[in-house]
Order: C-alpha cells, then sequence, then structure tokens
C-alpha cells in the first residue's frame, strides 16, 4: 500500500477519535436522562424500596455521573462494553454474536439496491423525460415515501400469507434446520464453506424478503445519484469529443462517462449502507431477525444501559470504517485524490 494510502487511514482514523468521544459522551448521558428507574425495573414490581436501592447499588447507579462515566470509559479502555442485566451475558459477546446478521441483511439490501438502481440510474440518464425515466421517479418516489416496517408488512402479507411463496418470517433460519458451523457469522458464507446447499437456500429464502424491505428504500438515492451524476458527465465536453471521434456509444458511456459519474455513487453507498445499519433495526423487528438492532431495542425498552451504548459504539465504529472503505475506493477510481490526500 502507497504512503499516501497510509497517510490517509491515519488521518480519518485520528480525525475520527473526537467524534468517537462525543458518541460515547452523548449516550452515556441520554441512556442516564431518560425516563425510567433500571433499578426499579430490575427489582420488580412488588420490590420494596429497600430492596430497589440495593439493586440500584449493585449496578452502581448510585454513584455520581462523572464516577459513572470514569468507569465506563475504564471498562471501555479494557473492551470490556459491560454485562447486559436482562440477558446475563457480556455485551460484547452478544454484539459480535448478532453482528454478522445485521450486516449480511444490509449488505444484501445494498446488493439489490446497486443491482436495481444503477442500471436503472444509467437507464433514466440515457433517455432523459422517457417513459424509462419516469418510471425511475415513480419507484425512487415510491421506495422513500413508504416507510420500510409499512413495506415489510406488506411483503409479508402478499408473499406469506396470500400467495404462500415465501417462508415464515421467524428469524435467519427454518425451526426444522441446524444453523452451519459458525465461521464467519453469515449463514450464507459458511453454509456454502460447509457444503450444505439446503442450508444455504434456506437462510436465502428467509433473508430475502427482508432485504428486499431494505433495498427498495436504498435504491432511490441511488438511482437517483447515478441520474444526476451521469447527466452531468453527458453534458461535459470531453464527452462530447469522444462521441465525435468515432467511438462507440457503448464505449463512451461505460468506459468513460460511468466511470466518471461514480464517484458521488460511490459516496452515496456508503451513506445508504451506513444507514440501513441503523433503520434495520425495524426490520428486524417485524421479521424476528436476531440482529443488533432487535437487540438494543429490547434492552432501550428495558432501561439496560450497557446493551444501548454498545450497540451505538459499535455503529459510531462501522461509520468510521465505511468512510474509510470508501475514500479508498475513490483514490482507486481517481487517482489524482491519492496525491491530493
Amino acid at each position: 500500500m502507497h504512503s499516501s494510502k497510509l497517510q490517509l487511514i491515519a488521518r480519518r482514523l485520528i480525525g475520527a477519535l473526537p467524534s468517537l468521544f462525543a458518541v460515547i459522551l452523548v449516550t452515556f448521558l441520554i441512556m442516564r436522562i431518560l425516563p425510567g428507574d433500571p433499578a426499579a425495573f430490575f427489582a420488580g414490581a412488588a420490590a420494596t424500596p429497600e430492596a430497589v436501592e440495593e439493586v440500584r447499588v449493585k449496578l452502581g447507579l448510585d454513584r455520581s455521573l462523572p464516577a459513572q462515566f470514569w468507569d465506563y470509559l475504564t471498562d471501555l479502555a479494557q473492551g470490556d462494553l459491560g454485562q447486559s442485566f436482562t440477558t446475563g451475558q457480556p455485551v460484547l459477546q452478544e454484539l459480535v454474536d448478532r453482528l454478522p446478521a445485521s450486516l449480511e441483511l444490509s449488505a444484501l439490501g445494498l446488493l439489490l439496491a446497486v443491482m436495481v438502481g444503477l442500471p436503472l440510474g444509467v437507464l433514466a440518464a440515457t433517455r432523459p423525460n422517457s417513459f424509462a425515466d419516469h418510471a425511475c421517479r415513480l419507484l425512487t418516489t415510491t421506495g422513500v415515501c413508504l416507510p420500510t416496517f409499512f413495506t415489510g408488512l406488506v411483503l409479508i402479507y402478499v408473499f406469506y400469507y396470500l400467495l404462500g411463496w415465501a417462508p415464515a418470517p421467524l428469524g435467519r433460519l427454518d425451526l426444522f434446520l441446524t444453523a452451519p458451523e459458525r465461521i464467519t457469522g453469515f449463514y450464507l458464507i459458511d453454509s456454502l464453506l460447509a457444503g450444505d446447499l439446503e442450508v444455504f437456500w434456506a437462510s436465502f429464502t428467509q433473508l430475502l424478503m427482508p432485504a428486499i424491505t431494505l433495498g427498495l428504500f436504498a435504491l432511490a438515492p441511488l438511482a437517483r445519484m447515478t441520474r444526476a451524476s451521469l447527466l452531468g458527465v453527458l453534458g461535459s465536453d470531453y464527452i462530447r469529443t469522444a462521441t465525435a471521434s468515432g467511438l462507440s456509444r457503448t464505449t463512451v458511456l461505460y468506459r468513460y462517462a460511468l466511470r466518471n459519474a461514480l464517484l458521488p455513487v460511490v459516496n452515496t453507498m456508503g451513506m445508504v449502507f451506513s444507514y440501513l445499519l441503523g433503520i434495520n433495526v425495524l426490520v428486524e423487528k417485524v421479521f424476528a431477525w436476531p440482529g443488533v438492532g432487535s437487540y438494543a431495542l429490547e434492552a432501550l425498552i428495558a432501561s439496560d444501559y450497557a446493551p444501548v451504548q454498545g450497540f451505538v459504539l459499535a455503529m459510531a465504529l462501522l461509520y468510521l470504517l465505511l468512510n474509510l472503505s470508501v475514500d479508498l475506493v475513490n483514490t482507486l477510481l481517481d487517482p489524482r485524490l491519492e496525491k491530493n490526500a
């Protein structure tokens, strides 16, 4: 790897430290000011005030906020995200167990959006104000306007309840099948590595409807950005020069125009993927998907601080890695960015 890429990575990582600290601080404070008493929740409805106070001392909630925050930072420095009081398990372990499910769902949703959104954007840009262009606008507008949980419920009603084409929305795998041996945590990859095509197909069919739900939402910004970026590039002088030189329309479009139009599209992909990781909590609840989103939501309802704080921190780290990956891909598409770095 070139030194300029290493410098870019170092600058991004150092520049993200204040943002990560702000995320940790804000999440810590918000969890403490939310209504509800965790001590009373875990002590039970029939607990006496003495029992509630005993639980509060056990949870460390009787200490001042600065003392609690310092303890939290000390634990983070040691790689300890705390323990979930609702499940009794370490938060880090539960996030590691559940994160592949959320990443697999979001990644397939983004892949479906790219497979549909990019060709749709190219088609709309090369035929402005045509039927294809208007259809693209209608589809993208619909994808943005419909809430993801509503889209998921409609898909369940039509394809599972009415038509019976889709499996029951009850998690990552049918109840009568055994999960593949954990290697990556991604059922599709692990089942292929194990050579178990039955589990692969079953996990893919379970994954398809929630992924389509996310993909319908994600394809809207991708198709719009592809159309807008490609329209701007097609009107450039060098594109007109290439066309006048006798190059074929396909060569001009895919070799020159589309490559230069991909920079903002790649940036949009990174933002869309990070956004999907945040909103998939709704899709996970609709499809009973055992990801980190549903885990954090259940902890939030129970006023269980540690899982929510761990979830937010994990999402912040993933967002940082996504931005870094997007920057590196952009330097491959446009080497001038590497020199500027």
